[in-house]
């Protein structure tokens, strides 16, 4: 396994997307020395953006948390959050009626800025089940997991609607990197089986995500993909999607992928980054 020097990797390019948990930081805080690498970038006027499937905040509190860890880079303009995907969705094709959720009340930004009448699934009864439209997988927290998910696996099982699944991330590391937790992608998918259902997936590893950030730069100024870098820890969201989108990507070995797993699971999965770097870190 060829292991490249991220600086070197990184002025190839004009801009690069990063993901956030295990490139950026963990739930420990920043990976050590990663503000070095901002530094270097805003020096390099290099442009940058968080493309997450982090739809637990909205941008403006995502750049909050960074802010508290003393990394004032990341601002929340720079921040494109499957979220907002999700948002879209709503926004063209539920007109009316309840959508329903899972997740924190600050994940539920999303879709309360859309206008329309949002609860949690713990409020949906039978009084008001017949108008829920739209059920939102948006973060694993702030819902009783017994309850709720038996709730929302009901809910589907009496409407015809459409669930639609804001964070695709089946797991996330903790930590010390070695254990993961459940994440509402794997809810989605466990609940998915079980309804016998088709969600609608935002996020990485779909082209969708990175299409949405793709023509959000294209908006200011002509762009093309081989001006950018897609940072990651995940073979099966960041770099396969990245792949499949046409762009070059880099494999950081600080998250989700170990350096003793690192060779093994490319070649089981087939999945190869451009590049692989210990870490996102330029010294």
């Amino acid at each position: 396994m060829l292991l490249h020097d991220f600086k070197s990797v990184v002025e190839k390019y004009k801009i690069i997307f990063f993901d956030a948990f295990g490139v950026i930081k963990s739930y420990e805080g920043l990976v050590p020395g990663i503000e070095k690498t901002f530094d270097y970038l805003k020096q390099q006027n290099k442009e940058y953006y968080i493309v997450t499937n982090d739809a637990s905040r909205s941008p403006k509190e995502l750049a909050a948390t960074y802010h508290r860890l003393g990394l004032d880079a990341i601002t929340h303009d720079l921040i494109i959050s499957s979220g907002m995907l999700a948002k879209e969705y709503l926004d063209l094709k539920v007109n009316d009626g309840i959508v329903a959720y899972l997740g924190t009340q600050s994940s539920a930004h999303y879709i309360d800025s859309s206008g329309l009448h949002t609860l949690p699934i713990s409020a949906i009864n039978q009084h008001n089940i017949d108008e829920v439209n739209a059920l939102v997988l948006l973060d694993d927290e702030g819902f009783n997991w017994f309850d709720d998910i038996n709730r929302a696996v009901n809910i589907l099982r009496k409407r015809t609607i459409p669930a639609i699944v804001a964070n695709t991330d089946n797991t996330y590391p903790l930590r010390g990197n070695n254990d993961v937790s459940i994440a509402i992608g794997g809810i989605a998918t466990m609940i998915e089986s079980i309804v016998g259902k088709r969600f609608i997936r935002f996020g990485k590893p779909d082209s969708q995500m990175f299409m949405f950030a793709f023509d959000l730069l294209r908006e200011r100024r002509p762009v093309s993909k081989k001006d950018i870098l897609m940072v990651g820890d995940t073979l099966h969201t960041d770099i396969m999607g990245g792949n499949k989108f046409g762009l070059d990507t880099v494999l950081v070995l600080s998250g989700n992928t170990l350096p003793d797993d690192a060779d093994t699971r490319i070649r089981a999965t087939g999945i190869m980054p451009t590049y692989i770097c210990n870490t996102a870190v330029i010294h």
